[in-house]
C-alpha cells in the first residue's frame, strides 16, 4: 500500500532527540501537498500557499485545533504540534481539500513508496511497530505489534480487511435522479 505510515517506537526509553526541522504542508493545485505528512511530536509545520487563490486551512482534531487564512505570498508563522495523534485538515473555501498530519512520539517513521515498501536504519532491540493510513479500518488486527530487530530484519505485512473507499472514487448521483425504484 503506497503512502502508508510506518512508525517504530523503542520499548525502552529514548534518549532526548535533537531539535526538529520545520516541516511543510503546502497547498498546490487546490490540494494539500503532501496528502499525508508525518512529524515527530514537538515539531513545527509551515503552511505556505503555492496556489494563486486564497485558502482557509483548519483542523478541529484533538491533537491540534487551528485556523489559518492563507493568501498567496503571505507567510503564516509555523505551528507547533505538541500532541500525538491524527490531525485532519480541511479548507473552508474548497470543501474537497482533505489532508492529514500524523504526529508521532518517535524519530523512527516513514511513508511507504509506490510499491508499499519502506526501510529503516535501526539499532538492535525491541520496537512497537504501528501502521496507519486514512483508508485502513481502525479495528484491523495487525496495525500494532511488537517486533525484535536483530541484524538485518525484513518484515512483510498484509492487511486483514479491505480498505475503506477512496473518496476520489465515489460517483456523483445525477441531479435529476430523485426516485429510486
Amino acid at each position: 500500500m503506497p503512502n502508508a505510515v510506518i512508525y517504530l517506537t523503542p520499548t525502552k526509553a529514548l534518549s532526548p532527540s535533537t531539535p526538529h526541522s520545520v516541516a511543510i504542508m503546502d497547498q498546490i493545485d487546490r490540494q494539500f501537498s503532501p496528502h499525508i505528512l508525518v512529524v515527530q511530536k514537538d515539531s513545527q509545520i509551515r503552511f505556505p500557499n503555492s496556489d494563486s487563490i486564497k485558502h482557509h486551512v483548519y483542523s478541529f482534531s484533538p491533537a491540534k485545533t487551528f485556523e489559518l487564512q492563507l493568501y498567496r505570498g503571505l507567510d503564516a508563522n509555523p505551528l507547533l504540534f505538541s500532541k500525538t495523534g491524527i490531525v485532519e485538515l480541511g479548507c473552508n473555501i474548497h470543501d474537497w481539500m482533505l489532508g492529514y498530519v500524523l504526529v508521532v512520539d518517535t524519530p523512527y517513521f516513514a511513508k511507504t513508496n509506490r510499491q508499499g515498501q519502506t526501510q529503516f536504519d535501526l539499532v538492535e532491540g525491541e520496537y512497537r511497530l504501528n501502521i496507519w493510513h486514512p483508508r485502513i479500518k481502525a479495528n484491523s488486527k495487525n496495525l500494532e505489534q511488537i517486533i525484535v530487530v536483530n541484524g538485518d530484519t525484513s518484515l512483510h505485512f498484509q492487511l486483514d480487511q479491505a480498505l475503506l473507499p477512496d473518496v476520489n472514487q465515489y460517483e456523483a448521483v445525477p441531479a435529476d435522479v430523485n426516485d429510486y425504484e
